[in-house]
């Protein structure tokens, strides 16, 4: 769908806004809001009169620029710490502490609950002032965000980006008349609702198919491929009964389990001179990506040489969920770290595709995780040997992972195109906010007078 301009523009001077409808004016965006107030975290929750919800920068829906206060936290804060602090609906919330590379500091949100609250010291409090709509400043906001606006304000220290909200408000913006800043908002509520819609459904799509991705694999690598096969108990609970002719095994009758390499930072190198070395964020979804790669110069032992069909599994995250996640078969010899703590090197009664698809299955998952340290994000290498598997004979073995290479190849196919169908609705999304808050669009004859509020 197609948009009308306004009849006149005129210069903006300034770069992000362009050209922007003549009668509207360009300001400094503090003008906009009262003086921010900066949060406070206050005590541990202690029943009292004093207890009131904080909102947390993990609190803000991003997508939506509101806050999302399902669950809240609760802090003791004072009567007079309160002062000045209390959001009301319609309160601006910036995010001035935390952010990262690909997420900056500087998101700000929309405080629509009737109840009243105070923000974390990671947030600061910008009531809009009369005259300014607040949900139409929020939309302003997004926009300066996702053209990156903020990045010019931020200061980094000790691996924290902290945002100069002085500096950042002090950015110039344009201000339509108040009726107009009400009129965009109402257009972009409706909008964008209609977008988030079709990407919510496009995000349950994904779930889906990866719900049905893990069945197939599960299903494939313990009961096989022939529904009419004579089944045995396996004895393991986790496993079921499984194929009578299949024998029930632990991974270690089938591999073995190689520590990775341990390097300090006097031992990187540049690329040239170097040997690579393999860590958890170069496997992405099977592949390799090498980005972020580290090279080090030292002996390397030839057991930790990684060889074409070895299998790599994460056995050691940040995260427990990327345990046993990111699996890759190795193509090139390569050098290894404790990111991986532990990797499969297969021997040649298997075949590593088999054993790569079995890894992948939510039996191994369930059970690798059953015996996980509760301490340590860390699959261990005695609960790696110890995990049963289910092992066809050979040529079966070939069969289910000719079976798994052409079925999941389907299913991750049509995952790919919803991932990309959700990333042109998000830009869709972005581009629509950016051209009416900046006036590329008239969306005034596109809202019923009655709605705009």
């Amino acid at each position: 769908m197609s948009f009308p301009r306004y009849p006149t523009y005129k210069p903006s001077g300034v770069e992000w806004l362009g050209e922007v409808p003549e009668h509207w004016n360009v300001d400094r965006m503090k003008w906009a809001i009262e003086q921010p107030k900066n949060g406070i975290w206050g005590n541990e929750e202690s029943g009292d009169e004093n207890d009131i919800p904080c909102v947390r920068v993990a609190d803000f829906d991003r997508q939506g620029m509101r806050v999302f206060l399902d669950n809240p936290t609760i802090r003791n804060v004072t009567r007079k710490e309160r002062e000045g602090r209390v959001l009301v609906k319609n309160d601006l919330l910036i995010e001035k502490s935390g952010g990262g590379e690909l997420q900056p500091v500087g998101c700000v949100v929309i405080y629509e609950d009737d109840r009243p609250a105070i923000s974390s010291n990671f947030v600061a409090k910008a009531s809009a002032r009369i005259g300014m709509s607040a949900s139409y400043w929020r939309y302003l906001h997004s926009a300066a965000y996702a053209a990156r606006i903020n990045t010019r304000s931020i200061k980094q220290t000790s691996g924290i980006q902290n945002l100069d909200q002085s500096q950042y408000l002090d950015e110039s913006s344009c201000y339509p008349p108040l009726r107009e800043q009400e009129r965009i908002a109402t257009f972009l509520d409706h909008e964008t609702a209609k977008i988030d819609a079709l990407i919510a459904e496009q995000q349950r799509l994904i779930e889906l198919l990866q719900e049905k991705r893990q069945a197939v694999i599960s299903h494939a690598v313990t009961k096989g491929l022939n529904p009419h096969a004579p089944m045995k108990d396996s004895g393991v609970e986790w496993l079921g009964e499984v194929p009578e002719h299949w024998e029930v095994c632990r991974i270690k009758n089938v591999g073995k389990s190689v520590i990775g390499l341990t390097y300090s930072p006097s031992d990187v190198t540049e690329a040239e001179s170097g040997i690579p070395v393999l860590r958890a964020s170069n496997i992405q979804d099977g592949r390799l990506d090498w980005e972020d790669t580290v090279f080090v110069n030292m002996q390397i032992e030839p057991s930790l040489l990684l060889r074409p069909g070895d299998i790599l599994i994460c056995a050691r995250s940040g995260s427990r969920d990327l345990i046993g996640k990111n699996i890759l078969i190795a193509e090139s010899d390569l050098a290894m770290t404790p990111s991986f703590g532990a990797f499969m090197t297969v021997l040649r009664c298997i075949d590593p595709p088999f054993l790569r698809w079995t890894l992948s299955s939510t039996i191994f998952k369930a059970q690798s995780g059953a015996y996980m340290s509760t301490t340590i994000n860390q699959l261990t290498s005695g609960t790696l040997m110890g995990t049963t598997l289910a092992l066809p004979p050979n040529e079966e073995r070939g069969m289910i992972c000719q079976y798994l290479d052409n079925h999941i190849a389907k299913v991750d196919g049509l995952v790919s195109e919803c991932r990309q169908a959700v990333s042109l609705l998000q830009e869709r999304r972005s581009a629509l906010i950016s051209a009416a808050v900046t006036g590329q669009i008239d969306v005034r004859g596109l809202v019923p007078e009655a709605e705009a509020a």
